[in-house]
């Protein structure tokens, strides 16, 4: 056999070879697929037991396990803002068994917010479905003179030498840290950042006078408005929301465009079979259907989305396009 018939053989060999291996990896693939879920699927929370996203996970937990016959688990891995949990799932076996769901900020706001992150949160992740999403409400201490966001705006303008003290929970790079932020880039005023552990922790401080405004979670300050502790002046949303539609948007009250909203977001790991991500996709926005849910969504001011994984990279994309310009306009850094 001469040079060049040893090496055509040799050639045609290794691409059988190649063949061989794609066939028998998209086999496998369909395999997993079919027979989807035959065990314990884990959606893994990166933020603790008790919180908004927690509360997301377990309805959908339950939702995905009856319409599934097959558990969906929910595991709490919280610490260093989300991230040590989102790159757990990052590494994880990409056979649909390992999910995440996550506040859309690991993904859109740590890497702006860190050096070095042990994830890429576009490489890493095989997005699934936007859940929900929730806004913040502008709150004041009843002693700051306003009633409007005009108001404010004006009032804080006139604190150039001992700035507003706001705060948010979860420190530095938080939703609520970020919406004032943004908020201060578009009106144009000062303001000193105190952060909290959390937002039960910013609430007390707000109603205790230690600070003077704040964004913060929705459902966290409706009992303290309704009872005269705290002044709600505006909501985050574009649209008013159900459980206080008495409250007006930061849009309609003198700034139009604006517009901040959080995004509960479900995840694979790259990799994870297409069929399957399809399924989940599907079994998601079914569950997201039922009255009953969508009801105890309401309640707690979040609006079910239920998005395609298509939408929701895109939406991540734009997501984090803001949030770069406001970290890098406000200088956060948490290393």
């Amino acid at each position: 056999m001469t040079g060049s018939a040893t090496l055509r053989r040799a050639s045609t060999l290794a691409s059988a070879a190649l063949l061989t291996a794609m066939a028998a990896l998209l086999f496998a693939a369909a395999a997993i697929a079919q027979g989807y879920p035959t065990r314990a699927v884990r959606i893994v929370v990166p933020f603790p037991a008790g919180g908004p996203l927690d509360f997301t996970a377990r309805l959908l937990a339950d939702k995905l396990s009856a319409s599934t016959k097959q558990p969906f688990v929910v595991e709490n891995r919280p610490g260093a803002a989300g991230n040590l949990g989102t790159d757990a799932v990052a590494k994880a076996v990409p056979d649909g068994y390992t999910l995440l769901l996550v506040l859309d900020t690991p993904l859109t706001v740590n890497p702006w917010l860190y050096t070095r992150l042990a994830f890429d949160p576009v490489r890493d992740f095989t997005p699934i479905s936007t859940v929900a999403s929730f806004s913040l409400s502008l709150v004041v201490h009843p002693s700051i003179p306003v009633n409007s966001v005009a108001e404010f705006v004006a009032y804080a303008k006139t604190r150039k030498e001992k700035p507003l003290l706001y705060g948010s929970g979860g420190g530095p790079g938080n939703p609520g840290h970020l919406a004032m932020e943004y908020f201060r880039m578009q009106a144009g005023f000062e303001g000193v950042h105190v952060p909290y552990k959390g937002n039960s922790e910013v609430v007390m401080g707000l109603v205790g006078g230690q600070i003077e405004a704040g964004f913060l979670a929705t459902p966290g300050v409706l009992p303290n408005v309704r009872d005269g502790k705290l002044k709600a002046l505006a909501v985050s949303s574009p649209r008013r929301i159900a459980v206080a539609a008495d409250i007006p948007t930061v849009a309609e009250s003198g700034y139009p465009g604006f517009e901040v909203g959080f995004y509960q977001v479900l995840l694979a790991p790259a990799g994870t079979p297409e069929s399957v991500r399809i399924m989940l996709e599907r079994e998601v926005q079914h569950s997201l259907q039922s009255p009953e849910l969508q009801e105890r969504f309401r309640v707690q001011a979040l609006e079910p989305i239920a998005s395609t994984g298509a939408d929701t990279s895109a939406l991540l994309k734009r997501v984090a396009a803001r949030w770069q310009t406001v970290v890098a306009t406000a200088n956060i850094k948490l290393d």
